[in-house]
């Protein structure tokens, strides 16, 4: 099919069919664009890769966080919330169209689909769930269907222990995650760990130790379902059942497969499992998820998006509103409108609340990132309402710098560092909002430089409980037959790849262990340091062509006890015996 020849196209199917690279190709070759995607981690790697190949003045990125706009910028790549509405612009992309189904934000998805349009094309990606509904719901579109480039299996169950390389654990709470990765790192060495609730600085740089060989684990949330490309073999659920925010239920089979299908990129085929006390996946199930045949999708969230903003009552009365076609659900208990309710209910009898409704719409829509209490949440919107109907309009500098007092700090573990990261990105997206504060482009500047210090000694917080370092040098090397730079310096230690693994004693080899150090680990270490403690030295005609080693380190000394326990011998031949 000739995609340039249509005006709207829904280009549908599994992960790993290309359809994003498709979009972004199609794109260039008209004048102007606006592609809207689900995560600004997402559209960071779109933006990056248009940045790549026409350069960073004509390409803009807008999220709720950050905002890059060159002057001359023809391509605009978006958060789906983000995405500019009255601009005229020939291409329109909106990327994971399923997500139209998704509860919380579902209806912003189906807003861009009922309304969204390019001047000579627009392109909806994602599953083929979709199909039906879009056919329903949007006239005159052409449909191409993508299959997936490898082939995806069921691979059974197995216990973590049996995983092999470049295999993701599916877990749906942070302390099961973490958890799972504290296993992991007893087990295998390490893993890397992707959580919705990570900045998407910190996600980056977890995704790369993965990508680069660092570990071959990956523990992750329902995050990694959306957009995420790894080299992911093998995909095993630890668990089925997951909160969505109002109760604790089962995976429905197009989030399974939704997640399953991140396994096997391009060519390379792919498999997914259960692993731990997760409930098994019934044949059926299985069979659907392989072949991709999914149920469709037969409803969406929708919420009318032309609001009445003359008084309180037309307003609420707008948001109100129910769908005409039967395929569109209303959204109900979105946080920005139970937030709006209570601020026209306190507001009664306040005509500040009254004469300013479009403006508290706009601060009811704060995101909460640090996911605080209800009442908290509302004090931070109230507080910059008020500052933006004084007579400046503007927050003040004082007020911005009273809540980020003591965030910039970068001590303390991983739950205070989100939690920290979390309060300084609901800062960050207030300071985005034009004509907000006073002296924006600082308040910018300053909460970019937090979150990005924040998210940097988040990442290396998660590698130091989560990684072996010593370890994962060690077996990374060993794994792929590599030469290891080994050396003895003056005090007899013993350092490889800049990694002290250990020290000579006479004709011991005293390996460093710690509390964290396993049986498995010191068969490593030993066996990366042979070729240095073994190695005859050439000037010294009376070194023994190999040295009698005793390998020491033992639970027992992890533990507290000074004695070493001899882990192998090397015999001891000298010259001439």
């Amino acid at each position: 099919m000739n995609i340039s020849s249509q005006k709207i196209v829904a280009l549908l199917g599994p992960t790993n069919t290309g359809k994003t690279h498709i979009a972004i190709e199609k794109m260039l070759e008209f004048d102007s664009g606006i592609f809207g995607l689900p995560l600004r981690l997402l559209a960071r790697e779109v933006y990056d890769k248009c940045v790549d190949k026409i350069g960073v003045e004509k390409v803009a990125l807008i999220t709720g966080e950050e905002k890059i706009i060159p002057s001359t910028a023809n391509y605009f790549i978006c958060t789906v919330e983000s995405m500019p509405k009255n601009k005229e612009v020939d291409f329109i992309a909106i990327d994971e169209i399923q997500m139209c189904a998704d509860r919380e934000r579902g209806h912003i998805f189906t807003e861009r689909l009922l309304e969204s349009r390019g001047t000579k094309l627009t392109m909806f990606l994602g599953s083929q769930v979709m199909a039906k509904i879009i056919e329903e719901l949007v006239e005159d579109v052409e449909f191409e269907k993508k299959e997936r480039f490898s082939k995806l299996s069921y691979s059974g169950i197995k216990k973590i222990s049996r995983l092999e390389r470049k295999v993701a654990i599916i877990a749906f709470s942070i302390e099961e995650v973490y958890a799972i990765a504290e296993l992991v790192r007893r087990q295998k060495g390490g893993a890397a760990v992707i959580m919705g609730s990570l900045s998407p600085k910190t996600r980056n740089s977890q995704v790369g130790l993965y990508q680069s060989g660092d570990v071959d684990y990956l523990i992750a949330t329902d995050a990694i379902g959306m957009g995420l490309n790894m080299d992911i073999n093998e995909i095993y659920f630890s668990n089925l059942k997951k909160f969505d925010g109002k109760k604790t239920r089962r995976l429905n089979l197009i989030e399974m497969s939704q997640i399953a299908g991140r396994a096997g990129r391009y060519k390379n085929d792919g498999s997914f499992g259960t692993t731990g006390d997760c409930e098994t996946l019934n044949s059926d199930e299985i069979e659907k998820i392989e072949k991709h045949q999914l149920p469709d999708t037969k409803t969406i969230y929708w919420r009318n998006s032309k609001l009445d903003f003359k008084n309180p009552d037309k307003l609420i009365a707008s948001l109100e509103l129910k769908p005409t076609q039967k395929n569109l659900l209303r959204t109900n208990d979105s946080l920005d409108e139970s937030v709006l309710r209570f601020f026209l209910k306190k507001g009664a009898n306040n005509i500040l609340y009254h004469k300013n409704l479009e403006l508290l719409w706009e601060c009811c829509q704060i995101p909460d990132f640090e996911k605080k209490a209800y009442g908290q949440h509302i004090n931070v919107i109230d507080k910059v309402f008020q500052f933006l109907t004084t007579r400046k309009k503007r927050i003040p500098s004082t007020f911005m710098k009273e809540q980020l007092k003591g965030l910039e700090r970068d001590h303390g573990n991983v739950d205070l560092l989100s939690h920290r990261l979390s309060n300084v990105r609901t800062w960050s997206y207030v300071a985005n909002k034009k004509n907000w504060l006073e002296n924006s482009d600082y308040w910018v500047q300053l909460t970019k430089s937090i979150e990005d210090k924040l998210s940097d000694k988040l990442h290396d917080e998660l590698t130091k409980s989560f990684i072996d370092k010593k370890i994962s040098i060690l077996s990374r090397g060993l794994k792929q037959d590599l030469i290891l730079n080994t050396e003895i310096n003056d005090e007899n230690k013993i350092h490889i790849d800049g990694q002290l693994v250990g020290e000579l004693k006479g004709l011991k080899f005293l390996i460093e262990v710690t509390s964290k150090t396993l049986d498995t680990d010191i068969k490593s270490i030993k066996k990366a340091a042979m070729p240095a403690v073994a190695r005859p030295s050439i000037s010294d005609p009376f070194q023994p062509s190999s040295y009698c080693m005793a390998f020491s380190g033992s639970k027992a000394k992890r533990e507290g006890d000074p004695s070493a326990v001899k882990m192998g011998v090397v015999p001891f031949n000298p010259p001439g015996s």
